[in-house]
């Protein structure tokens, strides 16, 4: 029995059943493209340095590498939390590198979710509200954020927690509400930065398997992480990056 079906009691409903979204009907069409992107800081060795890669609409691929090697500057990049010093960086048939600042906002809100290593939940806020802010931030009514997040919710087996604060969940069940809040506005992107780094074995699990199941009903997954046993279970395709050179 699926472990979302043994924390609901109830059967398991498809995540992303309900908005399949133009992105994720075309396999076949290009999710991710960087072309010779190169990132600089300062006077120091370029973090990425002419980094070439295409990924498609329906894989999950895992970034592999070190620490410091520069996996963390490509996913800013592709998220539009930065810019390329040179190079396109195209998502979803978005240049992202020439956005603007309201122009990132509002990619990273209708394209993209985001899942981090420490969860980046919102304290003074309850799992409920932490879930809907995206999508009222979107512009989605309050009603129909509050359905969605419940959806969500039960779905990740968290639905108990809807009215507590993230401080008085386990690390397991905030990675799902975080998950949760990731796809609230049905991304066609699921950004994941090193999603099990920061729980248990068995937490880390949960996360893994939830994942992969996000993946087998279409979700286009890109994770970064230095785990190759984490990028084995969960990825269809690992790239490396070594020194800021992707091999």
């Amino acid at each position: 029995m699926d472990y979302i079906e043994r924390a609901t009691g109830a059967p398991k409903m498809p995540l992303l059943a309900d908005a399949p979204g133009p992105s994720r009907s075309l396999a076949s069409a290009t999710m991710i493209e960087l072309h010779d992107v190169s990132r600089s800081y300062g006077d120091g060795p370029p973090a990425l340095r002419d980094a070439n890669l295409t990924i498609t609409a329906g894989e999950s691929v895992a970034i592999l590498g070190p620490s410091g090697s520069g996996k963390s500057t490509m996913l800013n990049l592709i998220a539009g939390l930065d810019r390329p010093t040179r190079g396109t960086v195209t998502v979803d048939g978005v240049r992202v590198d020439a956005l603007g600042e309201a122009g990132s906002a509002r990619y990273r809100r209708s394209r993209i979710g985001m899942v981090f290593q420490f969860f980046n939940l919102l304290d003074d806020m309850t799992v409920a509200d932490n879930v809907m802010l995206p999508a009222q931030l979107s512009g989605m009514s309050r009603g129909a954020a509050q359905r969605r997040a419940r959806e969500l919710l039960g779905t990740l087996g968290v639905d108990r927690h809807a009215g507590a604060y993230p401080g008085r969940l386990s690390g397991g069940e905030r990675q799902r509400v975080a998950v949760a809040r990731a796809l609230v506005n049905r991304p066609a992107l699921l950004l994941a930065d090193e999603p099990t780094g920061a729980l248990d074995t068995a937490s880390g699990a949960d996360v893994l398997k939830l994942l992969k199941e996000l993946h087998a009903e279409g979700q286009t997954i890109l994770m970064v992480t230095h785990d190759l046993a984490l990028a084995q279970a969960c990825a269809t395709r690992t790239v490396r990056i070594v020194d800021g050179l992707v091999r």
